[in-house]
């Protein structure tokens, strides 16, 4: 029997921590499902939506009062409710089997589709916390991109959402291929399909695995997503897997070094290591000024071909934010109430936990990650600018990036990077369904598709923060401090949410998880009560 020493077995254990990222080992660490039964009202043989202000998804202005009738699950008439800035019209009075909702002020949107998430990312989180955050925020859809599940479990979850028989968002199924040979990988992925998965999520292979992999997709019909590792970027990069067949890139690893004219590959120094991951993102923080500059040849080149391609950008801002800027990401308000204390315990530096590579980060860190968002922004912006489809996605779950508020604040980074607030509500929605290949039942509100909307009873194209849950901070005619926004209602496919009693929920879940664990948010080398 051949015996291994112990720093051969080490050394074997940071081969496969370093070749697949820490959300794909980690897929043991257990997250419990949500069980049956759902907390929403609905369907209706009848459900009517009266005096609300629409933004329909397609980037159109605003029209409105309206009232918007839906039978069952399906949005089947839209009609005017009045004339902007004069009294409309009563709500009409209810009849047997019917629901009707006066919204009259307030602002619709299509349900917002989440293209990049999974539920959970460590132990001691259940599937209903995640679910509830979703839904608080008005998210009905969501691409689950590396679960925590067995795949038995994440397409039963998958089944139970899209027939309404959990409380949780619609689940978009991309499971995660493993390595192997050509045949193993397409056998593999024979297999998931066969299982009901809607799509393949890749990391770091070879390029033969890679096209092995995209050519047994296509012929299959499932949609692919890709994080491309830092560590595969040496032999293939984005545009090359756009060629070959990749519906979605996740991030932007790949992308800048597919427009490299000097160099081919990241400056990387002399002493970093990938699985040090304050190297990994402290460098990652430094790529794009190394790539070709905005507007170059070489930067236009890539871009066009990729629209030709139509290809689509999930970029994920968010979940870099606190590379840019850590102290907020670890004081936002938001934390003290919804993050439950195991999710607290992984934000937390550690040389264990994905995404806590806060070693010691530093000014300078946080300025390359500045000025590194405003080239990445610069390529999304034109990107979308040319006609190519940029959809919103969180990745939540890391880096102190919470289920849903982050979702929110994509919107914000979004409109920072250049995005018309109606483009931010189009990406949000059409593009993703597009993007999921759900345009004809997703995406916007229009007679016809499945009613899935968000209710908020504040213009979100005036602020983005009424989405949060916390809402946003108003100096009223009275001199005084209040909080407006929040989404009043989540629907999804005709089932109506109270969003904020969703929410309600979670602050709930994690009271109850800190008072049994005696537990309080307290800041890296900071000792409670230290005097």
């Amino acid at each position: 029997m051949k015996r291994f020493s112990l720093l051969s077995i080490f050394l074997m254990i940071i081969l496969i921590m370093t070749t697949f990222p820490q959300d794909v080992y980690a897929q043991g660490r257990r997250v419990e499902p949500a069980g049956q039964g759902t907390e929403g009202e609905g369907p209706y043989e009848r459900l009517i939506l009266h005096g609300a202000y629409v933004i329909d998804g397609t980037g159109a202005v605003t029209f409105g009062p309206s009232q918007i009738a839906i039978e069952g699950n399906r949005i089947t008439r839209i009609r005017g409710a009045g004339t902007p800035g004069m009294p409309i019209r009563p709500a009409p009075q209810a009849k047997s089997g019917e629901r009707v909702i006066d919204v009259s002020g307030m602002y619709i949107m299509p349900g917002f589709v989440d293209m990049h998430e999974h539920i959970g990312s460590t132990g001691g989180l259940t599937a209903e916390y995640v679910y509830k955050l979703w839904l608080g925020h008005g998210i009905t859809t969501i691409r689950e991109v590396g679960t925590r599940f067995s795949l038995e479990t994440l397409i039963d979850q998958r089944n139970k959402s899209w027939n309404n028989e959990i409380t949780a968002p619609r689940i978009m199924a991309y499971h995660v291929i493993r390595g192997g040979t050509e045949e193993e990988v397409r056998e593999n992925l024979r297999n998931n399909a066969a299982a009901g998965v809607d799509g393949v999520k890749i990391f770091g292979f070879s390029p033969k695995l890679y096209a092995a992999i995209l050519d047994e997709a296509k012929k299959l019909g499932l949609r692919s997503a890709c994080h491309l590792p830092q560590s595969s970027v040496g032999r293939i990069n984005m545009l090359d897997l756009a060629r070959m067949g990749l519906t979605t890139m996740e991030h932007w690893y790949g992308l800048p070094e597919s427009f490299f004219d000097n160099e081919t590959i990241q400056d990387w120094p002399i002493d970093a290591v990938y699985g040090n991951e304050q190297d990994r993102f402290g460098q990652a923080g430094r790529l794009w000024k190394q790539a070709a500059k905005p507007y170059s040849k070489k930067w236009n080149e890539v871009m066009d071909e990729l629209i030709d391609l139509d290809f689509t950008l999930v970029p994920t801002l968010t979940i870099y934010e606190a590379s840019r800027d850590l102290m907020k990401a670890r004081r936002n308000e938001w934390h003290d109430e919804y993050t439950i204390p195991a999710l607290w315990r992984f934000f937390e530096p550690s040389r264990r936990s994905h995404g806590a590579y806060w070693f010691y980060w530093t000014t300078k860190d946080e300025i390359e990650w500045k000025n590194n968002y405003k080239l990445w922004m610069t390529f999304l912006n034109e990107y979308k600018n040319r006609g190519g489809r940029v959809a919103t996605g969180a990745d939540s779950g890391f880096i102190y990036n919470l289920w849903g508020f982050g979702y929110i604040r994509e919107f914000e980074l979004f409109q920072e990077a250049g995005f018309h607030p109606l483009e931010v509500i189009k990406a949000a929605t059409l593009e993703g369904a597009e993007a999921l290949g759900l345009e004809d039942e997703l995406g916007t509100v229009e007679v016809g598709k499945l009613a899935d909307l968000v209710v908020v009873d504040a213009n979100p194209l005036e602020n983005f923060k009424v989405l949060y849950g916390t809402g946003a901070i108003k100096l009223n005619e009275n001199n005084v401090v209040e909080r407006i926004g929040g989404v009043k209602y989540t629907i999804k496919d005709g089932v109506v949410y109270d969003s904020k009693e969703l929410l309600e929920d979670v602050k709930k879940m994690v009271m109850d998880a800190k008072r049994k664990e005696n537990f309080e948010i307290v800041q890296p080398g900071i000792k409670k009560n230290n005097k």
